[in-house]
């Protein structure tokens, strides 16, 4: 049985006009899977740790995804656009390809799923900003496979496709492809626990859970119960215990406690199916006839500073472009990549949400 939990309060915002951001020295952005606003943040929640830290910090109560499925709006966060990749077909499919990882790729408007573009790396590296993509299950660093572990190459006791290349964005990025540099900074967690340990977070950190752990959810006899897809309760309740447990590794690290400013953003990459039938799937220049850009729902994102904000509302539409073009502002990039620069169609800074308290 659901029990009720208190609506949250805090001070409400309305649509907010850009305001100047202070600058950070870190971001660290958590993605979770697949839920929508009131699955999280509704009055009967199983997520005490999310609506504890919403109701805390700062949520932006009017955040939307780009699309469905998962993978066109994790390279939106990172590339300002999803090229109109609308599947979560690999990141190596072309037109033709016969992988099985590739099932549309006979279809007569796919697309090369390298993308060649520049992305949130490019603009962190010019300005000697590091940058680093923990994704738990990642079977080594820098790996290129599609899904891990799979039937052909299991790991004994663990469901298959803990680790999905559909939630890692950056591998779709032909520059971080051919560059071992780059590739070696797609890690896994016990990198992220040995550097949280060694007090050498990067300035961004873009941290994505295993499919048992950011709600997604698997099948099969090896899942966990509370892993299971059809579990909607115990997936919620587990993703918000890891989640949490982050977030506490996070807030005990050297760099949340140093003079800097740093944030934490916990985001969804989509609302899967809480409200496809709501009018309002996306904002800021989405198209509903786009076949990549037709809005993905509306979803929780919670902000969480170190000297900012507390108990804040904020009602502003925002999406994954905002969160992108944010997360530039705040690191002094004078550039705005894609849809990032999308003013004339609502893309806003999340300015309300990374201020300093007064």
């Amino acid at each position: 049985m659901l029990v009720a939990i208190p609506m949250l309060t805090g001070v409400r915002i309305g649509r907010a006009s850009e305001r100047p951001l202070p600058r950070y020295e870190h971001i660290f952005v958590i993605v979770a899977e697949n839920k929508g606003y009131e699955q999280i943040i509704g009055p009967t929640s199983r997520a005490p740790n999310l609506r504890r830290l919403a109701h805390e910090y700062g949520l932006a109560a009017e955040f939307y995804a780009e699309a469905h499925p998962s993978q066109p709006n994790y390279i939106a966060m990172v590339g300002g656009d999803t090229f109109d990749i609308g599947d979560d077909d690999a990141f190596y499919c072309k037109p033709g390809s016969s992988d099985r990882y590739c099932p549309g790729a006979n279809r007569p408007d796919y697309r090369d799923h390298t993308i060649r573009a520049r992305s949130l790396v490019d603009q962190l590296e010019e300005r000697k900003l590091t940058w680093k993509a923990y994704l738990e299950s990642l079977p080594e660093p820098g790996s290129l496979v599609a899904r891990w572990p799979t039937p052909d190459h299991p790991v004994a006791g663990e469901p298959n496709e803990l680790y999905a290349a559909k939630h890692n964005a950056f591998i779709s990025f032909e520059r971080v492809q051919k560059d071992p540099q780059r590739a070696s900074k797609i890690v896994d967690f016990q990198q992220l626990d040995r550097d949280l340990a060694a007090g050498t977070l990067p300035n961004y950190a873009h941290i994505v859970p295993n499919q048992c752990n950011d709600m997604h959810g698997r099948a099969g006899t090896s899942a966990p119960q509370d892993c299971l897809s059809s579990n909607l309760d115990g997936l919620i309740a587990r993703g918000d215990r890891v989640i949490g447990e982050l977030v506490t590794k996070l807030m005990a690290s050297p760099a949340w406690k140093s003079p800097g400013n740093a944030a934490i953003v916990i985001t969804f990459d989509e609302n899967d199916k809480d409200d496809r039938h709501s009018p309002h799937q996306g904002c800021c220049g989405y198209d509903p006839q786009s076949k990549a850009n037709f809005g993905g729902g509306r979803i929780p994102t919670i902000v969480i500073t170190n000297h900012g904000a507390r108990q804040v509302v904020d009602s502003t539409p925002y999406n994954h472009y905002s969160l992108l073009r944010t997360t530039e502002t705040a690191f002094g990039i004078d550039e705005y990549i894609g849809h990032a620069a999308d003013e004339s169609h609502g893309v806003v800074t999340m300015s309300t949400l990374f201020v300093l308290k007064p």
